[in-house]
């Protein structure tokens, strides 16, 4: 079986230890949640037979901690039409709202002939020797004011970060999909564009990613591209990226939690998900 963030119980998801954010030992983080949400609105998409649509703007709101317990996903079709499909997606917890989210699926056409300004410069994943291509299941790599590594204390400093990762599977009886990864590596936007020399001192309350094209694979890089903080709210935004080039971008509004900062400098990461303390 795969390395999943939930196994299934009937249409229950159960959130499995992959699933535990570090926040709180009873809280799954955002990532599992966005994936879950995600995997909903692929699904009910499919259940219609618009097969001819992709996602183009998806945004969640994390408006109350998932508790490392059973959840349902409940899918309404709020409009289709023949270019556009708009689905929304509720998370629950024994009834129970905890997050929601909303997908704007579009018809891909041709695009108009004509110049309009984008940028030249543009993120790139890890040199093929540090990073092979995989899409297996693999401790993030990060760049910031040191080089590419998975090596997270080293990234602990106020440089400016990009991360190149493997989307997991959502469930442990499915592959995943290129869209699952990049909606649930989304919510790594906060990490990369939060994340200084004290930990990660802001916790996001939504996600919003903008995507122009699908993913080729289930490995995508995130680059901070901007970041505005304020009276204990930040707003970070991202580049969004596979070995393909540009994908679209990524935005979180986040609140500061310094009172319990996520602090990297004494974990360490293996790639089956377990999370160990550092040894001195």
């Amino acid at each position: 079986m795969p390395l999943s963030m939930f196994t299934l119980d009937g249409d229950r998801l159960v959130p499995t230890a992959v699933a535990r954010s570090m926040w709180s030992e009873n809280q799954i983080h955002g990532v599992a949640v966005s994936g879950a949400l995600a995997r909903g609105l692929e699904a009910r998409l499919a259940a219609i037979g618009r097969d001819d649509l992709v996602p183009a703007r998806y945004t969640v709101d994390l408006f109350q901690p998932a508790s490392m317990a059973p959840c349902t996903v409940a899918t309404e079709v709020v409009r289709e039409g023949r270019r556009i499909c708009l689905i929304d997606a509720t998370l629950l917890q024994e009834g129970v709202r905890v997050a929601r989210a909303s997908c704007t699926f579009l018809l891909p056409t041709e695009s108009p002939t004509g110049e309009v300004w984008m940028p030249v410069e543009r993120p790139e994943p890890p040199p093929l020797d540090v990073s092979p291509v995989s899409d297996e299941p693999r401790v993030p790599f990060y760049t910031s004011d040191q080089p590419w590594s998975q090596d997270f204390a080293a990234h602990q400093n106020g440089g400016r970060k990009v991360t190149w990762q493997a989307g997991l599977a959502i469930v442990d009886t499915e592959p995943g999909t290129p869209f699952q990864s990049v909606a649930s590596i989304a919510d790594s936007t906060s990490m990369v564009v939060n994340w200084g020399t004290q930990g990660v001192q802001f916790i996001n309350t939504d996600i919003t990613l903008a995507l122009a094209r699908q993913p080729v694979s289930r490995e995508i890089g995130l680059s901070a591209t901007d970041r505005v903080e304020h009276d204990g709210i930040s707003v970070g935004t991202v580049e969004v990226f596979d070995r393909a080039g540009p994908l679209g971008t990524a935005m979180v509004a986040a609140l500061a939690n310094a009172k319990r900062p996520v602090d990297f400098t004494d974990v360490e990461f293996d790639d089956d998900g377990e999370r160990t303390q550092r040894t001195p």
